[in-house]
């Protein structure tokens, strides 16, 4: 992989921003944009833990999907409080994903202001929490309604590895899905690499690499490849904006109708043949991206 470090500010012109970041479809990290918000020191485990602390969550473990794996299916469930007390006890690989936490407790909406004035088309529904304990893993995907997404860490650290879209068939993306095929589980104590042998491409694959501590502010643009290891127990938040383009809501609204549902019914009536039919595809265009770099 060629990776460089993603460019850092504590704070940005909203003009700027647009001409060098948002426009050109390339993330950046503010360190300052949480830093002037109630929530950067309001929200800690014992805090959430007391006002949502008895909700039921679903939980997801390290494991990635297979053949039969619903895309989004909870791994186990507990409510939240257990849940911090398991985290809070040490390395644990097990994390929330999309927990509408503001949907049980609405005032935590006080606790933060939207960056309109870096960007529009904000959906102000739907702001979600993602939590991981230590040595939990979100594997190298794309979110599947191609948002712009604002990401702020509150807790804890996380080692993320980003690749624009394009890169799509290096990161050897299964057809009909948001998934690598290949695994990038704690490829940094491999010396930097992941199974070259088996995913040759991923040598050309160009992107970023970035450690995201309390505070920092990911803009990730649309349609990014991202993985993320939690280094700590920790919780961040994300902001999602639609595209403004017709072309990327489009696009956005195809994943989650058409190509999700087909996916999601092929697993169920022919999971292995499926499995095996985007395997075959995956390697063959992986194999392209090889011959045209004349590797």
């Amino acid at each position: 992989m060629l990776l460089q470090a993603v460019d850092t500010v504590e704070s940005i012109d909203p003009e700027l921003f647009k001409q060098q970041y948002y426009n050109a479809g390339k993330p950046l990290v503010i360190k300052g944009l949480a830093k002037e918000w109630p929530a950067y020191a309001k929200w800690t485990w014992d805090y959430f833990k007391e006002i949502v602390g008895d909700k039921k969550v679903g939980i997801y473990n390290n494991v990635k999907s297979d053949a039969y794996t619903p895309v989004n299916k909870a791994d186990d469930y507990t409510t939240f409080g257990e849940y911090i007390d398991m985290i809070r006890k040490g390395p644990a690989g097990w994390r929330i994903f999309l927990f509408n936490i503001f949907d049980h407790a609405p005032q935590l909406t006080h606790d933060f202001e939207w960056p309109d004035h870096l960007m529009k088309g904000f959906v102000k529904r739907f702001p979600m929490l993602f939590v991981g304990g230590a040595s939990s893993i979100t594997h190298m995907h794309f979110d599947i309604d191609m948002s712009h997404i604002f990401h702020t860490q509150f807790a804890g650290r996380k080692r993320i590895l980003l690749f624009p879209h394009e890169e799509q068939y290096k990161l050897y993306r299964k057809p009909y899905e948001v998934l690598s095929l290949a695994d990038f589980s704690h490829y940094y104590q491999q010396n930097g690499t992941p199974d070259y042998k088996k995913f040759p491409a991923l040598k050309l694959a160009k992107g970023y690499e970035l450690i995201l501590e309390h505070g920092d502010t990911l803009f990730m643009p649309a349609g990014y490849w991202h993985h993320m290891e939690y280094l700590d127990s920790g919780f961040a938040m994300s902001l999602r904006a639609l595209q403004t383009s017709i072309g990327g809501k489009l696009k956005g609204a195809w994943n989650l109708i058409g190509m999700r549902n087909i996916d999601t019914l092929m697993k169920k009536t022919a999971p292995r043949w499926w499995y095996e039919f985007k395997k075959e595809k995956t390697i063959t265009a992986a194999k392209k991206e090889l011959a045209e770099a004349g590797i």
